[in-house]
């Protein structure tokens, strides 16, 4: 059995009371909200925070302001994300991004915040503690070497978030907010492509909210591979959102790639659309842009050269879904999941 190591456990009220507290414990203290990925982590030792400093009890992080775009509270569990009409309504690749994470029993505990801030992965970094130590350990924890590259000077962990690639391409922001104040930032900017180092979040700022803008005329959708249809982590995430006018021709277009490097990648390939209409032709030329961006490791499920071939397909369904195709069958056979 593993069990948790020591820690002091804080439970403040309210944001300003939380970043007080991260500011005075310094590197020893880490936020915890859900738990549902930092606890297993500390049971593997991967990370062992002196404090955690629990969000569950803070005032205002489950807010949801409706207005010209969209604010949620980064402490809304996904559950609740995904319970949320305004967002399947009108950011419909974030519904269903929440709707794929984990199981249903993980969506009820972990939340949206948590989510963006997941730690990277990787088949050498993710084992219990003897298993690492027999192997010298890893870049990332304790160790010297990326084993997935041992050349490489960076470590190589896969971001494996499922919000954060569909917020992105929806031009989402988030609030960060600690003892020294508050800023808003991009929140494509909020991520590094360093396994270890893999936010610009600092040590003693909380995500406090994610900010939505007005799509009209927009479109959106996500699509998930995994091995099973629930609880996996992503292999491969994309995320595509259009605006296109009324003829059908796009104006503006974004396609964003999940577990395929260190943080979701923001690619190109939405810009071989704008002009045209999605035709099957533009689809096809906008999933092998979208392949010749993707640079996945072997440090995840399935085999790396597969996971990077079917990057076209995944931006073809996504695609093709935004272009009013009954994707149901497909997505049922691809997901497991009728969303």
């Amino acid at each position: 059995m593993m069990r948790l190591p020591w820690f002091k456990y804080h439970s403040p009220r309210s944001v300003a009371e939380a970043a007080r507290i991260l500011a005075a414990e310094g590197a020893q203290a880490m936020l915890i909200a859900g738990g549902t990925d930092l606890l297993p982590n500390m049971k593997r030792r991967q990370q062992t925070p002196a404090h955690l400093v629990s969000l569950r009890q803070v005032q205002g992080l489950k807010r949801i302001t409706n207005g010209k775009g969209l604010t949620l509270g980064a402490g809304l569990t996904l559950t609740e994300v995904v319970g949320t009409q305004a967002v399947r309504e009108r950011y419909l690749a974030l519904w269903q991004a929440a709707a794929q994470v984990a199981s249903p029993q993980l969506r009820n505990m972990g939340t949206l915040g948590g989510n963006l801030c997941l730690d990277t992965r990787c088949s050498y970094y993710n084992q219990n503690e003897d298993w690492r130590r027999a192997i010298d350990f890893c870049m990332k924890r304790d160790g010297e070497t990326c084993w997935v590259a041992t050349a490489s000077k960076r470590c190589l962990a896969v971001s494996s978030t499922d919000t954060a690639p569909a917020l992105i391409s929806l031009g989402a922001k988030v609030r960060l907010a600690s003892a020294a104040g508050e800023r808003e930032v991009v929140l494509a900017d909020l991520y590094k492509n360093d396994g270890m180092d893999y936010l610009t979040r600092k040590s003693d700022e909380i995500l406090t909210e994610v900010s939505l803008p007005e799509l009209s005329g927009w479109k959106s959708a996500y699509w998930k591979l995994r091995r099973r249809g629930s609880f996996d982590f992503p292999v491969l995430g994309v995320a595509a959102a259009v605006r296109a006018a009324a003829d059908g021709t796009v104006e503006e277009a974004r396609i964003v790639l999940g577990a395929v490097s260190s943080r979701p990648l923001v690619t190109k390939a939405g810009e071989l659309l704008v002009g045209r209409k999605l035709s099957d032709d533009a689809i096809a030329a906008a999933g092998e842009k979208a392949t010749s961006a993707a640079k996945p490791m072997d440090n995840t499920d399935l085999d790396l050269y597969w996971r990077r071939d079917v990057v076209s397909a995944f931006v073809g369904y996504a695609l093709r879904e935004i272009r009013g195709d009954d994707m149901r069958e497909t997505r049922l056979r691809i997901s497991r999941q009728a969303l």
